[in-house]
């Protein structure tokens, strides 16, 4: 056993990280400002987005977005059960009625032919998840977007970096929101962004997210601004602030090479759990894409063992190895339960994975004997409790 507990997750700052937000301190500015603008403009140019607008998170994103489409009462919104309650949260505060569709059962990606089948006259969009960073089949929904006049809503938090047919997600015609919270794959500790090729809806979130104010609110505190300003409509208070952009500055241009480390780790537990027939290991999906793998989430078949999925996970606790649940699916949660039931018939895929999946460590901060000790633990805890 380890003599130190490894988590599931931990960001990879470095001093230049450091130094940044040292620097926004001591200037004095450090809510929203010129680094915000910074990383709007390098995140935006990374992904080939040529909108993007930062906020305080991707929740946020999600809500300002469905707000901007003017969602209402009685507008359908199609979404995967396998994704953090926010995604389908949001459908609610804004207005609409969320609607699950099944999940492959391979990738965990929502399955299009499902979506196929709950497009109905009041459905207005569809909100697919890149699970654990790997594209969901886009094309696909494109079509289905245009045979129906539906907008795609990527719910692109597991995404950054992720590629779809060669083109980054972000860069699709389509609406992408991105999370940086601190266990992504690129961390501002809390913080989000929206890119689109829809100027106008650029336009109007960013007037949702800080007061209805101008979209450069913020240069009326600086030299060549003035005070004054005007409200153009009712909105939140869902800014970045500078001293959050100052660490996302300085992760973006890392991004690819904690891709690559996270991609080196994910393929050693593949190698090594191959031959577990109780561990249905993560699919990779059949067309060109590349996986960011924010995530490595096997599933524990529960019926080749003695134990469930979450005494398995305080197995895996006991020999000093952390793990995550990513994720309980949205109708096993208790409000959606008592106020938006769904059979676990109707969701068969999503329902199996939701009992067994858990996320093991994946950070580039890792080293190989680390993912060697999550191998050895998991091996042991198999070995234990194999029927």
């Amino acid at each position: 056993m380890r003599d130190t507990f490894l988590p599931f997750s931990t960001p990879s700052l470095g001093d230049e990280e450091i130094n940044e937000v040292v620097d926004s301190l001591r200037s004095g500015w450090i809510t929203t400002g010129p680094k915000v603008k910074r990383f709007e403009d390098d995140f935006k140019a990374y992904v080939g987005a040529p909108f993007a607008v930062p906020l305080s998170s991707a929740t946020a994103g999600l809500h300002l977005t469905l707000l901007a489409l003017k969602i209402k009462e009685g507008d359908e919104i199609i979404t995967t059960p396998m994704t953090f309650a926010s995604t389908v949260s949001m459908i609610i505060l804004a207005g609409g009625t969320p609607v699950l569709a099944d999940i492959e059962p391979g990738t965990l990606n929502i399955d299009v032919t499902k979506v196929a089948e709950k497009i109905t006259p009041r459905t207005r969009a569809v909100i697919p998840v890149h699970f654990a960073g790997q594209s969901c089949d886009l094309d696909p929904l494109f079509s289905l977007a245009r045979q129906h006049n539906l907008t795609i809503i990527e719910d692109a938090a597991h995404a950054a970096g992720t590629e779809y047919k060669g083109r980054k997600i972000g860069s699709l015609d389509s609406i992408s929101i991105f999370s940086f919270h601190p266990n992504k794959n690129i961390t501002t500790g809390e913080g989000g962004m929206v890119c689109t090729l829809d100027e106008t809806l650029a336009e109007e979130i960013s007037l949702l997210k800080f007061h209805g104010m101008s979209r450069e609110a913020w240069k009326r505190f600086a030299a060549s601004g003035t005070p004054n300003y005007d409200i153009m409509l009712p909105g939140y208070k869902y800014n970045m602030m500078d001293i959050q952009a100052a660490i996302g500055l300085h992760q973006l241009p890392r991004l690819d090479g904690f891709i690559d480390r996270r991609k080196e780790i994910a393929e050693l537990y593949n190698t090594a759990f191959a031959d577990l027939a109780e561990l249905a290991l993560p699919a990779y999906a059949p067309y060109q894409q590349r996986h960011a793998w924010h995530l490595y989430t096997p599933l524990v078949r529960t019926e080749l063992l003695t134990i469930d999925r979450d005494r398995f996970m305080a197995e895996l606790k006991n020999l000093n190895i952390g793990s995550g649940l990513h994720y309980k699916a949205i109708h096993h949660h208790s409000w959606y339960r008592e106020n938006l039931p769904v059979a676990d018939t109707e969701l068969p895929n999503a329902s199996y994975a939701s009992d067994r999946i858990l996320s093991l460590p994946l950070f580039p901060g890792m080293s190989d004997n680390d993912a060697n000790d999550v191998i050895a633990a998991v091996t042991d805890v198999i070995t234990r409790f194999r029927r």
